[in-house]
């Protein structure tokens, strides 16, 4: 079974409701837990997809159990969280200081003249935090990711994830090279050392990927 990025997403009534965006794995266990499912075209939403809602995965796209109220219900990849920071802020902090005399208001701005000062203390207003959900540990590796070799040379970008359908674990990586010709390399999963969302770091060198065979 396979992975291609971009790959589209059918529900089991043959729907094309998105596409993939990531795929979740540990980077111990090599274990593929989820999809990250890009849904929508203008308000697009990623959703997470546990694998174990997948019928089938091949060089067409990726099969869902369920339909599409099963996909919107699901959780998404990402979400907002609003951090108050403490103590009160300072007065004006948000363009509430009271109108110039003589200057109506828009938006907390007059419309003619200078504005009010805006607070010096930028670092005491509320920040957002995103928390991804995703199981503690896994990395949600992203479309395209760079690899790289022991010896620091970039050697291609993860363009497949094969895993064994079995046992929900990555078997090997295609990986892509080139610009206007792709030249495309199977890569076992056991000479991957790190992930990262953007990055794989493989235990050999690149004179051992330059000895791969090329893959169609």
């Amino acid at each position: 079974m396979q992975f291609r990025q971009n790959a589209s997403i059918y529900t089991l009534d043959g729907k094309n409701v998105g596409r993939i965006d990531r795929i979740v794995l540990d980077p111990q266990t090599k274990d593929v837990t989820h999809l990250v499912v890009r849904t929508g075209f203008l308000l697009s939403e990623a959703k997470v997809v546990p694998v174990d809602q997948v019928v089938a995965a091949n060089d067409r796209g990726v099969t869902l159990w369920g339909d599409v109220s099963d996909l919107k219900a699901l959780p998404l990849f990402e979400e907002a969280h609003d951090i108050r920071t403490t103590g009160d802020l300072p007065s004006g902090a948000l363009g509430g200081a009271p109108p110039l005399d003589g200057y109506p208001l828009f938006g907390n701005v007059p419309l003619f003249g200078q504005a009010p000062p805006m607070a010096a203390d930028l670092s005491r207003l509320p920040t957002i935090e995103y928390e991804q959900n995703i199981p503690d540990g896994t990395v949600a590796l992203k479309e395209g990711a760079n690899v790289i070799a022991a010896d620091g040379k970039q050697v291609g970008t993860v363009e497949q994830v094969l895993i064994d359908p079995h046992r929900d674990r990555a078997t090997s990586l295609v990986i892509a090279h080139g610009l206007l010709v792709k030249e495309r390399r199977r890569v076992p999963i056991n000479w991957v050392s790190e992930v990262k969302e953007d990055e794989i770091h493989l235990a050999v060198g690149s004179p051992t990927i330059d000895e791969l065979g090329f893959v169609p």
